[in-house]
């Protein structure tokens, strides 16, 4: 099992910037990706940024919304996961997941909301 606990949302304005954090706990030795999806109000849950795990290439990927202002890293224990988000617009406003994935299973934080608004 894969505990996590993202922490780091809030209210910002138009933008500004936040960085997520997601920690990861419990059997996490064999995480091979990590990411970062987002839930608006009244909208399907959405992928934002994801990583593979440098044993399988270390690539990132990005929703096209957010290229080029949001920039996702993990640690080398695997252990963390995080979101810089830069130039927030109102538009980001959501719940935001940490999501991990290992031996074919998904992995689920609560989610951290972040709200863009002036």
């Amino acid at each position: 099992q894969v505990q996590l606990v993202e922490s780091g949302g809030g209210l910002v304005q138009p933008g500004g910037s936040l960085r997520l954090s997601c920690a990861a706990s419990g059997t996490i030795n064999r995480i091979n990706v990590m990411g970062w999806y987002r839930q608006a109000p009244g909208k399907e849950r959405e992928l934002v940024a994801r990583i593979i795990d440098i044993v399988y290439g270390g690539s990132t990927i990005y929703a096209d919304s957010v290229k080029g202002r949001f920039t996702i890293s993990r640690n080398n224990a695997r252990s963390a996961v995080y979101l810089q988000m830069n130039n927030l617009q109102p538009e980001d406003t959501a719940v935001y997941h940490c999501n991990v994935m290992r031996d074919g299973m998904a992995y689920w934080g609560k989610g951290t909301l972040v709200t863009v608004s002036s």
